[in-house]
C-alpha cells in the first residue's frame, strides 16, 4: 500500500478500510490536474528559495515524465496507491531521488485535493459550454429556417394558440443562453486558488501564493485557508447547472416524444437516433430522447447528494467530502454525452411542417384571433368571447374547423361576420401581428434572430 503517511501509526491499515478510503479507482483522472498544480507549486518553491533551482527544476521534470508516459501507456496507475497524489509523488521520488521528497513541501493534500477538483471542474466548464454553445448553434439555425413553419402553441397541453416553430424553439434558446451564463458565472466565482492553504491553517513557509494563482490562470488566491480546504460550494453550484441544463435537454425530449407519437407526427427522427422493437417490426422508437430525458433523475440525484454530504460538515475538512469527486464526474459524463446526443438528434430531426399546420388549423388556435376580430367590429370582448365559444361548439358538432365554416353559417351565430374573416383567422395573420419583441411574428422573431445571431458571434 503506498500512502503519504503512516509514521504515527504502529500497524497496517486493515485492507477492507483500505480500499474503502482509497480514491485511486476515480481520482486517476486528476493526473493532468495534479502534475499541473504541482509543477505550479514546484516553480514557486524555486522562485522563492524554499528548495533550489535545480531541484525545483528536477522536480518539474520528472513530473512531465510521469504524466508523458502515463499518456502513452509506459506507466500505469494502480490500485496499489491509495489516491493519485501517493502514485505521483512515490513515481516522482522513484526517478529523481530525494528531490521528489521536497515537493509536497508547504502543501497539504487537503489543498492539493481542492486545488486539482478546482482545475478538473474548471476545465469541464468549458468544456461544457462549447458543448452548449454548439447546442445553441443548431437551435439558431432551426429558427432560421422555419419562420413560416406554423404551429399549435400548447397550455396544459392543449392547443391554444397558432405558434412557428422557429418561436417555440426560440423558448430553448432562451433557455439555453441562461445555461451558458449560469456556467460562466460559476467560472468566475469559483476561479480562486486554494494551494497554499495547507491542511488548514496556512503554512509557515514564505510561500508566494500570487504566484502559482498567476501560473493556474486563476484571478487570485483564496483569503481563508479554512474555506479553501472545505469549500465545495462550486462543486453544488455546478451540479446544480448541470441539472438545470438537464431539466430543459428533458422538456425538449418530451416534446419530441409526444411529436413523434403515431397521433402527433409533427417529426420524423433520424434512424441514427432511433431502435427499432424486438418484436413489433413496425416501431421506430425515441430512445435517445427518452435516455436524456431518464438521465435527468440522475444527475438530480448527484446534486442532492452532493447537498446531503456537505450539510452537516464541521471546519474544515473532512473524508465525507471525497464523495463529491465520482458523484461530480458522473453528473459531468452524463450531462455531456446528453447534449452531444440531443444536438445530433434535433440537428437531423425532418419536420413534417403540412402535418404541424394542419394541427394548428384543427385545434382552433385561431378561436382568441375571431374574438379580436368581433372586438374590431365593436362587439365587447367578453360578447365576443362568447359568440366565438358558440362557434367553435358548432365546429365540433359539424366536425369542421373555424377555416371551414361558410359565411352564413357564421352569420347564423352573429350577423357582424363579413368575408374578411376569413383572412383575420388565417395561420399567417393570425401569427404576423404579432409581433411586439418576443413574439412569433415574423419581423419580430428576425430581431430576436438577429440579436442570437450576435450573441453568438460575442461567446
Amino acid at each position: 500500500m503506498a500512502q503519504l503517511w503512516g509514521g504515527r501509526f504502529t500497524k497496517e491499515t486493515d485492507q477492507l478500510v483500505y480500499n474503502f478510503n482509497a480514491s485511486i479507482s476515480f481520482d486517476q483522472r486528476f493526473l493532468k490536474q495534479d502534475i499541473t498544480g504541482s509543477i505550479a507549486h514546484a516553480t514557486m518553491l524555486g522562485k522563492t528559495g524554499i528548495i533550489s533551482d535545480e531541484e525545483s527544476a528536477q522536480i518539474i521534470e520528472g513530473l512531465k515524465t510521469i504524466l508523458s508516459d502515463v499518456e502513452n501507456g509506459k506507466l500505469e496507475i494502480t490500485s496499489e496507491y491509495e489516491d493519485v497524489h501517493s502514485f505521483v509523488e512515490a513515481n516522482l521520488i522513484d526517478r529523481i531521488g530525494d528531490a521528489g521528497k521536497k515537493l509536497h513541501t508547504g502543501r497539504s493534500r487537503n489543498d492539493q485535493v481542492a486545488l486539482d477538483m478546482k482545475l478538473y471542474t474548471r476545465d469541464e466548464i468549458t468544456n461544457i459550454k462549447e458543448l452548449v454553445k454548439e447546442l445553441m448553434e443548431t437551435v439558431h439555425s432551426l429558427m432560421k429556417d422555419n419562420l413560416d413553419t406554423y404551429m399549435p402553441g400548447f397550455t396544459h397541453l392543449q392547443k391554444a394558440q397558432p405558434v412557428t416553430f422557429a418561436h417555440h424553439a426560440g423558448a430553448y434558446m432562451e433557455m439555453f443562453k441562461r445555461d451558458y451564463s449560469r456556467l460562466s458565472d460559476i467560472y468566475d466565482r469559483m476561479n480562486i486558488c486554494p494551494l497554499g492553504a495547507g491542511a488548514l491553517a496556512g503554512t509557515t513557509y514564505p510561500l508566494d501564493r500570487e504566484l502559482t494563482a498567476e501560473l493556474l490562470g486563476f484571478a487570485g488566491p483564496t483569503l481563508n485557508s479554512m474555506d479553501s480546504v472545505s469549500d465545495r460550494d462550486y462543486v453544488i453550484e455546478l451540479l446544480s447547472a448541470l441539472s438545470t441544463i438537464s431539466m430543459h435537454l428533458s422538456r425538449f425530449s418530451e416534446e419530441i416524444i409526444i411529436w413523434n407519437s403515431n397521433e402527433y407526427q409533427f417529426v420524423e427522427l433520424d434512424d441514427a437516433y432511433s431502435t427499432g422493437s424486438s418484436i413489433m417490426p413496425q416501431k421506430k422508437n425515441p430512445d435517445i430522447a427518452e435516455l436524456v430525458r431518464g438521465k435527468t433523475g440522475r444527475v438530480y440525484a448527484a446534486l442532492v447528494s452532493m447537498l446531503t454530504s456537505m450539510k452537516g460538515i464541521p471546519l474544515a475538512y473532512n473524508k465525507d467530502m471525497q464523495e463529491d469527486k465520482e458523484l461530480t464526474f458522473d453528473a459531468i459524463d452524463t450531462v455531456k454525452g446528453c447534449i452531444a446526443l440531443f444536438n445530433g438528434m434535433i440537428k437531423t430531426m425532418k419536420l413534417n411542417k403540412e402535418r404541424m399546420r394542419r394541427s394548428a388549423m384543427e385545434g382552433f388556435t385561431n378561436a382568441t384571433d375571431a374574438a379580436d376580430y368581433l372586438v374590431k367590429k365593436g362587439v365587447p370582448f367578453r360578447d365576443a368571447h362568447g359568440i366565438i365559444g358558440r362557434l367553435v361548439l358548432y365546429s365540433i358538432d359539424n366536425k369542421k374547423s373555424l377555416d371551414e365554416l361558410s359565411l352564413d353559417e357564421y352569420k347564423a351565430i352573429c350577423p357582424v361576420f363579413e368575408d374578411d374573416i376569413y383572412e383575420a383567422i388565417s395561420l399567417e395573420t393570425c401569427v404576423s401581428l404579432r409581433n411586439t419583441i418576443g413574439a412569433p411574428g415574423i419581423e419580430a422573431m428576425k430581431k430576436v434572430i438577429a440579436i442570437n445571431e450576435d450573441y453568438l458571434k460575442n461567446l
